[in-house]
C-alpha cells in the first residue's frame, strides 16, 4: 500500500473519530440551519444539508491544497530534503492519535488561532441567510469551513508537511469525508454511532493503528535523512 493510501485512510479514520468534536461545534450549527431553511420535505432538507457539507469539504480541499504547495515550495525555495516534512507529517499524525486515545487535548488550543479569520467570515455568512437555495446552501458551507477547530488546523498542517498541492488538498478532503456521517446522520443511526465513537475499545485500537503509523513515518524520514 502507498503512503499516500494510508494517508488518506488515515485522514479518513481521523475526521470519522474526531467528528465528536465537530458534533459538539458543527452538528449545532447544522441543527441551527436546519430551522432557518424554508418548509420543505425531508428530501429537501437532506439535499440542502449535504450542499452544506459539500462546501464545507470544498474549502477543507482548497486549503489543503495551498498550503501543501506552500510547505513544498518552500522546502525547495530553502534546499531541504522534503523528508523534513515527512518527519513533520509523522509528529503530527502523532499528536492526533494522542488526542483521538483523549490522552491529550493541546490541539484544542490552535482553535483560538482561527478567531480572527473567522470573525471575518461570520457576517459574509449571516448574510446568506435563509438557505432557501442550492446555491446560498453551497456557499453557507464554504464559509462554514473556515469555523475554526483544532482537529482541522491539525490536518491542515499534516497537508503543509504532505510535499505536494495535490497529496495535500486529497488528505483534507478524505478528513472531511470522515466527518459526513456524524453530521448528515440523525436519530438512532447517529446515536449509534456517538456511542461506537465513544466506546473506549473503539478508540484506543483507532489511536494505537493511527500511532503506529506515525511511528512508522517517523522512523522512515529518520533514517532516510541520516543515513
Amino acid at each position: 500500500m502507498t503512503n499516500l493510501t494510508t494517508d488518506l485512510l488515515s485522514a479518513l479514520l481521523i475526521g470519522l473519530i474526531g467528528s465528536s468534536h465537530c458534533l459538539v461545534m458543527c452538528g449545532g450549527i447544522a441543527s441551527a440551519l436546519q430551522l432557518t431553511m424554508p418548509p420543505a420535505s425531508a428530501k429537501r432538507k437532506f439535499s440542502l444539508q449535504l450542499l452544506l457539507s459539500l462546501g464545507r469539504l470544498t474549502t477543507y480541499s482548497l486549503f489543503g491544497a495551498l498550503v501543501g504547495y506552500f510547505g513544498a515550495s518552500a522546502m525547495q525555495v530553502a534546499g531541504a530534503s522534503l523528508l523534513w516534512l515527512r518527519l513533520l507529517a509523522g509528529l503530527l499524525l502523532l499528536m492526533m492519535a494522542l488526542y483521538i486515545s483523549r490522552i491529550w487535548f493541546g490541539l484544542l488550543q490552535l482553535e483560538r488561532l482561527g478567531q480572527t479569520v473567522w470573525r471575518r467570515v461570520q457576517p459574509i455568512a449571516k448574510q446568506l441567510l435563509p438557505l432557501n437555495s442550492a446555491a446560498k446552501a453551497y456557499a453557507y458551507g464554504i464559509c462554514w469551513g473556515a469555523l475554526p477547530c483544532g482537529l482541522v488546523y491539525s490536518t491542515l498542517g499534516w497537508s503543509l508537511a504532505s510535499g505536494s498541492s495535490l497529496h495535500g488538498g486529497l488528505l483534507m478532503l478524505a478528513f472531511g469525508l470522515g466527518t459526513l456521517p456524524a453530521i448528515l446522520l440523525t436519530g438512532s443511526a447517529a446515536n449509534a454511532l456517538v456511542k461506537l465513537k465513544n466506546a473506549l475499545w473503539f478508540r484506543y485500537i483507532a489511536a494505537l493503528l493511527l500511532g503506529g503509523y506515525a511511528c512508522y513515518t517517523i522512523w522512515l524520514a529518520i533514517r532516510r535523512l541520516v543515513f
